[in-house]
């Protein structure tokens, strides 16, 4: 059986794990150790899948690129005291406020990185919105006023009743591809309610903008490695917002500065993308743009909606660098 776009995520993110620890074997003094967990564990099954697969092997290339560079990155990594312990994180720490898949600690100081894993693509948090989710306290901590749960509220219990409705008279769950215009009826009326909440909390919160994109890369600095098999490249972003990345260990410094980011101060432009009824696009200042597809997460109707958030342009500062393989 083929594997699933998670299964494959999860073999890189394992891919990646194997070639931190494989690159830095013999050049740090300490020990280095692989955390044993659920989580760990289903990650080396689906590297093994991929393996009986064929499809292995341009994620041990990827991987590899992405370990040469972020070790460059950080003398911590060859060069830090006591043992190295890597560790694959779960699920649920991303619906936390931590979007790090893979995680490299040093103990004995108290450092770590993390590291994002994307296959072919960009995509930062994923959030939905429903009847009684007040995005504004979850996201950047102002709560969502009256106006906008009046608005929605009736949006979604009208998904919640025809699911209820099919349940009570023993029918077939009802599906999204039931309803003809979905995106007039649902997505267009949601997004318009979410855009004018969003402008209605960015004035009169100055930093809604820069808890938004926080919320939305999460609570740590990290390096986000992106594969391209395509092109047989991997990209290596520098997510350096607190400016924990790039530290230096025992005299030794990485040859390279990684920049601390800017976090926007305010919203340029907020609309849709045109010619689309189901994506925003949202432009800031510092040189942040992101788009929002806003979307039924399974073909059943459920009372939410899931958006699918991509990163379309960052600040210049960032370090990004894009090693072959």
């Amino acid at each position: 059986m083929a594997l699933s776009n998670t299964e494959y995520g999860k073999a890189y993110e394992y891919a990646c794990l194997i070639a931190i620890r494989e690159h830095l074997t013999g050049k740090t003094d300490g020990d280095i150790t692989i955390q044993e967990s659920d989580a760990l564990q289903t990650a080396k099954t689906a590297f093994e899948k991929a393996e009986k697969e064929g499809l292995s092997d341009k994620l041990v290339k990827a991987a590899n690129a992405a370990a040469r560079v972020i070790i460059r990155l950080e003398p911590q990594l060859e060069y830090g005291n006591g043992s190295l312990n890597l560790v694959i994180q779960t699920d649920a720490q991303g619906i936390a406020g931590d979007v790090r898949d893979v995680v490299c600690v040093r103990r004995a100081n108290g450092w770590e990185i993390g590291i994002s894993c994307k296959h072919n693509h960009h995509a930062v948090k994923h959030s939905r919105l429903s009847a009684t989710i007040d995005f504004g306290q979850e996201w950047v901590g102002v709560p969502c006023s009256q106006q906008y749960f009046d608005a929605v509220v009736p949006l979604f219990n009208e998904l919640r009743d025809m699911r209820a409705n099919a349940v009570e008279n023993g029918e077939p769950l009802p599906l999204w591809n039931d309803i003809p215009d979905k995106a007039e009826r649902y997505y267009v009326p949601v997004l318009n309610a979410f855009l004018a909440e969003l402008k209605r909390l960015a004035d009169n919160n100055p930093d809604v903008p820069s808890k938004l994109i926080e919320y939305l890369l999460g609570r740590y600095d990290f390096y986000k490695v992106i594969t391209d098999d395509r092109h047989k490249t991997t990209r290596v972003e520098a997510i350096n917002i607190a400016g924990n990345l790039n530290k230096s260990a025992n005299g030794h410094r990485s040859i390279v500065d990684v920049a601390k980011l800017k976090l926007p101060t305010r919203f340029y432009h907020m609309g849709f993308v045109p010619d689309s009824d189901n994506k925003l696009e949202i432009v800031c200042d510092e040189g942040w743009t992101l788009t929002m597809r806003i979307h039924n997460a399974s073909s059943k109707i459920e009372p939410s909606l899931k958006f699918d958030v991509q990163l379309v342009s960052l600040p210049s500062s960032i370090h990004a660098q894009v090693e072959p393989w």
